[in-house]
């Protein structure tokens, strides 16, 4: 078996929990059907190797959308709280090699890559909160724009007191209660 492609019964296994999620969660993908996405997803195996990282690291990925442009479906991370895998890391490798000590074993963009998906936007992340209440307990990394990163800084995203709050910190900081949420587009 190829690194990135899963074997039949994980395959099977997969597909199971994500249409146990779909049809648990009609309200987060209004007029998709489930056997379309599964057409989809059985087509390209790469992305069910991806969906299985995004759920092993506790992301719950479900569908979200669908883009009519590119014909893509839009799976996040819809876990309640930031992914546990995916916590106790900071932004980036460039971060991760300025700490002098106490470095974090990996970084949320390090990781994403390796996953094989993007780190939400703050639009993104936005979109999620109006589909439930997420990280109410947590904080989620999200892309960070050039010219803060620049400037050393990151940012990361919460839900509290029924809001949500974009707030700032350094690229290398880094707490048990903040991951990163992904996007994969199918």
């Amino acid at each position: 078996m190829s690194k990135n492609i899963l074997s039949p019964q994980q395959n099977t296994e997969l597909l199971g929990i994500l249409k146990a999620r779909f049809e648990h969660h009609t309200q987060r993908h209004a007029g998709i059907n489930w056997p379309d996405v599964q057409r989809k997803l059985e087509a390209a195996p790469e992305n069910l190797w991806t969906l299985n990282e995004m759920e092993f690291t506790g992301g719950e990925p479900d569908v979200v959308g669908f883009d009519d442009k590119t014909g893509e479906y839009i799976f996040f991370d819809c876990a309640a709280e930031s992914p546990k895998g995916r916590r106790s890391i900071c932004y980036d490798r460039t971060a991760w090699e300025a700490r002098k000590e106490h470095k974090p074993e990996n970084t949320a963009m390090d990781m994403a890559t390796e996953m094989g998906v993007e780190i939400l936007t703050e639009e993104q992340y936005r979109e999620l909160q109006t589909l439930g209440n997420f990280d109410l307990k947590t904080s989620s990394w999200i892309k960070t724009p050039a010219d803060i990163r620049k400037l050393g800084g990151a940012i990361f995203c919460d839900r509290r007191y029924n809001t949500v709050f974009t707030y700032h910190n350094g690229a290398d900081s880094y707490y048990a209660a903040r991951g990163f949420r992904g996007v994969l587009k199918v």
